[in-house]
């Protein structure tokens, strides 16, 4: 059985090594929208750089414990990936987030990581190592899963999935799903426990993203123009009288006198002025064929 389980784990920590590749190259689109962009404006860098810390500090784990080689690959991996999102943030983004980053790389990576090999190195051996690492391991997996729910609050707040990188939940979700069951045929708590969470927030993320896509959706064509309607002439009703007042229907003699009164002005039929002021008949071609006006009642 113990052979069994053992093979189940490595497939497990296999399929957990390729949807976690995936998962570290999910965030490319949104560096290729800040590329695009020439900012990070709406980005946040806090879960790159915590996902780095998280990867440094499982390779950690991983050296203080036997049969973790697929910890060790897919979180070499991590920090090579984690490290240059962080660098391409740091490079696009203004000038108070960069600060911001730095400062909580200096804190988180140099500084915490730093303490926590010193203190587990010089105060715990054996066993009580790695059982105090694994500790850790498990609180910072837990914060890689809810880094994003700051994404989430932001989804909420604004109503907009702009922000959220879809692909980068739904991949979360899944790698919780694997690590899990490597965790749980290796017996190793530190692994499996972390992955509810992962598993719970992912689910999460992705029935927002499904909420709000929708809405927005909703809203884009409610705000599309109304089609543009055919004009008709109206005539206002008269200040002074209740009763609707309505055009005269032009008889076809007068609009034909009403184009030769025209004519001595212009020619419709381009028949020099001075021909048309002796010619009666000068404009009547151009309006044989004229339709009849037509009243309209004012609303």
């Amino acid at each position: 059985m113990a052979g069994i389980s053992g093979h189940w784990a490595f497939a497990f920590g296999v399929l957990g090594n390729i949807i976690s590749f995936v998962v570290f190259l999910s965030p490319i689109p949104t560096f290729y929208k800040i590329y695009k962009k020439k900012s990070t404006e709406g980005y946040q860098s806090i879960p790159y750089v915590v996902a780095l810390f998280s990867s440094m500090l499982w390779i950690y784990y991983a050296f203080l414990k036997t049969n973790t080689t697929l910890l060790i690959t897919i979180n070499s991996f991590g920090v090579f990936i984690e490290t240059i999102y962080v660098g391409f943030y740091l490079f696009y983004a203004p000038k108070k987030a960069r600060v911001q980053t730095v400062k909580v790389l200096m804190l988180s990576v140099v500084g915490g990581f730093g303490a926590i090999i010193l203190v587990t190195q010089f105060l715990f051996e054996g066993v009580v190592r790695g059982q105090i690492v694994g500790w850790i391991c498990l609180v910072f997996s837990l914060c890689v899963f809810v880094a994003p729910l700051g994404i989430v609050r932001q989804v909420i707040k604004t109503k907009s999935v702009e922000y959220m990188p879809l692909l980068l939940s739904v991949f979360l979700t899944l790698s919780a799903v694997m690590w899990f069951f490597y965790g749980l045929l290796l017996k190793d708590i530190n692994i499996a426990a972390p992955n509810v969470l992962g598993f719970i927030f992912g689910i999460l993320q992705i029935v927002l993203y499904a909420i709000y896509s929708k809405k927005e959706k909703v809203i884009l064509k409610e705000q599309k123009l109304p089609e543009v309607q055919k004009t008709a002439v109206i005539v206002a009703d008269d200040e002074n009288t209740n009763a609707n007042k309505k055009l005269p229907e032009l008889t076809q003699e007068q609009i034909i006198d009403i184009v030769r009164l025209a004519g001595l002005l212009t020619c419709t039929d381009k028949t020099p002025v001075a021909t048309c002021q002796h010619d009666a008949n000068c404009g009547v071609k151009a309006v044989e064929n004229m339709p009849k006006l037509q009243t309209v009642e004012a609303s």
